[in-house]
């Protein structure tokens, strides 16, 4: 058993638990921050890639929306790199009222949110594809967000600033002495051995897991998980931010996110956030709402469904079966106050958007529980990878045609270079398919892993020099994961592409005997063909 010291142990390794980490280590805290896979795995990986302006909140939650356009300024100035600067059009759908829009442009302007009305034309010329009857079109800063690579340059800043940095480890106790909560206990799953972590301070950011966390020491935290369902096509069907002129209701959206295009998302309250799967209902639902907004959506070939968990606060009881009434406003709470338990605070709710501002709240939470007073700079400080300018769709095509041998080609569907997948490999923190694929984007095309997987394996195979079983393996649950996505909403070409991927696995190269999922005789889903 390993043992270690610090002052502040923070729990969870998504958007906010990394932004904790990277703020207290930019603020000279000894910080360690511990994930139980890997980062930015758990709901930060799995929503649907907006970086909000606010507008959505600002007609019922305004103080939501101004946090959101100004964290949305503050974003693309210290990560452009992780931002495309697209803007989005909020546009009223021939059953939409247009009326809603004087409604919203108020709030916004009360906000402190840009927007303007556009004409219809406009949009039509730029978003062919946007339902030509769209009846009034107002023009917001919305934009896609890689939260991936955000979340890995937060890591990467706060290790830079004196933060270790734990993925692969689970905690599975909290430490606690005298009425005080004073470390944890961690799984290693890499190393397989326990890990005592002593700190003066646990701060609680597992997200949809927080329950689970503060459970350990008999604290209930009311948390609702809302699961958010969506759909990843194979092309861009736009190339902005398209919202539906309504009151915020769930599947509003159409935005694009590098090669794809990101449908939804749902609103179903679940029971456990480590308990979620796409349903027939939130699929037949996407397709309906976001046809309206761009019909070519119900025909385009889906690529992949998934979901992710909000974890939302509720101060008191919720009727239904959606969150759609409850605050995405974050809160954070002292359990020596609450609970009366000291030594650990939890921050619970919120949104990607509002992240670095969740985690400036947190820190100086922490600051006042460790009789300190310390300033954030995590406004002020670039994250490392940062560029001069924002995304650019097309920039790897371009670097691609002017440097990359064919041979260096891993990835085709999404431009990822042999190079890409070493650098990656050998940072120590990647022990699977996965892990590339979050860092990379290995998988995420038309394919689903299908010709990238098995030369991926074999380049990690000869950096790490597992064990052959291993490699096996690794292959399996890479493929698994993308089988899981593609089931749920395959159809036409997707299901043949999942019989040409069943093939060249387990057929040509024999990587897959006796895998269950795969090993049924494929069927189409009843609504495919």
């Amino acid at each position: 058993m390993r043992s270690l010291e610090t002052e502040v142990l923070v729990i969870g390794g998504g958007a906010t638990g990394a932004g904790i980490a990277r703020d207290l280590a930019m603020r000279g805290f000894r910080t360690v921050v511990v994930e139980r896979d890997d980062w930015a795995s758990g709901t930060t990986g799995r929503y649907n890639g907006l970086l909000h302006s606010g507008s959505r909140y600002s007609v019922n939650h305004l103080d939501s929306a101004r946090d959101c356009i100004r964290e949305n300024r503050i974003l693309r100035r210290i990560m452009p790199h992780c931002i495309e600067d697209t803007g989005g059009y909020v546009v009223a759908t021939p059953v939409d009222d247009p009326a809603y829009g004087d409604r919203l442009m108020a709030a916004c302007r009360a906000a402190g949110i840009p927007i303007e009305e556009v004409p219809v034309s406009r949009v039509l010329r730029e978003e062919p594809l946007v339902n030509p009857g769209i009846q009034r079109a107002l023009r917001v800063p919305d934009a896609p967000a890689d939260s991936f690579l955000a979340t890995l340059s937060t890591i990467e800043s706060a290790r830079q600033h004196g933060a270790r940095t734990l993925n692969y480890h689970a905690v599975v106790e909290l430490l606690t002495s005298a009425g005080r909560v004073i470390g944890a206990v961690c799984h290693d799953r890499v190393g397989n051995e326990r890990v005592t972590i002593f700190a003066d301070l646990v701060i609680n950011a597992a997200g949809a897991w927080a329950g689970k966390v503060a459970a350990l020491v008999g604290v209930h935290i009311p948390l609702l998980c809302s699961q958010g369902t969506m759909i990843a096509t194979n092309y861009r069907l736009v190339n902005t931010v398209i919202t539906r002129l309504r009151w915020p209701a769930p599947v509003d959206s159409v935005l694009c996110s590098h090669s794809v295009s990101v449908l939804g998302c749902t609103d179903v309250v679940i029971n456990d956030p480590d308990d979620c799967a796409p349903q027939p209902s939130e699929l037949r639902q996407i397709l309906a709402e976001c046809s309206q907004l761009v019909p070519a959506a119900r025909s385009v070939r889906h690529l992949r469904a998934w979901c992710g968990v909000r974890p939302l606060y509720r101060s008191a009881p919720v009727n239904g079966s959606s969150g759609q009434g409850l605050s995405r406003a974050h809160v954070i709470l002292d359990h020596a106050v609450t609970d009366g338990i000291e030594g650990i605070i939890s921050v619970v709710g919120g949104k990607w958007t509002t992240h670095r501002l969740m985690a400036e709240q947190t820190a100086d939470a922490a600051c006042r529980k460790l009789n300190t007073q310390r300033p954030c700079r995590t406004h002020l400080e670039a994250l490392p990878g940062a560029v001069g300018h924002h995304h650019r769709h097309g920039e790897r095509l371009a670097h691609v045609e002017t440097t990359a041998t064919q041979s260096g080609l891993v990835c085709e569907c999404e431009l990822v270079e042999r190079s890409s997948l070493e650098e990656a490999a050998v940072s120590g923190s990647v022990i699977s398919l996965d892990d590339l694929r979050r860092r990379t984007r290995l998988g995420m095309g038309s394919c689903q892993g299908g010709f990238c997987g098995y030369r991926a394996a074999g380049l990690l195979h000869a950096i790490n020099r597992p064990p052959s079983n291993d490699a096996r393996r690794r292959v399996t649950e890479f493929l698994q994961g993308r089988w899981k996505g593609i089931a749920p909403i395959a159809r036409d070409n997707q299901v043949r592409q999942m019989r040409l991927n069943e093939l060249l696995y387990r057929q040509v190269l024999a990587l897959l005997p006796g895998s269950p999922d795969i090993e049924k005789p494929l069927q189409p889903p009843a609504t495919g063909k």
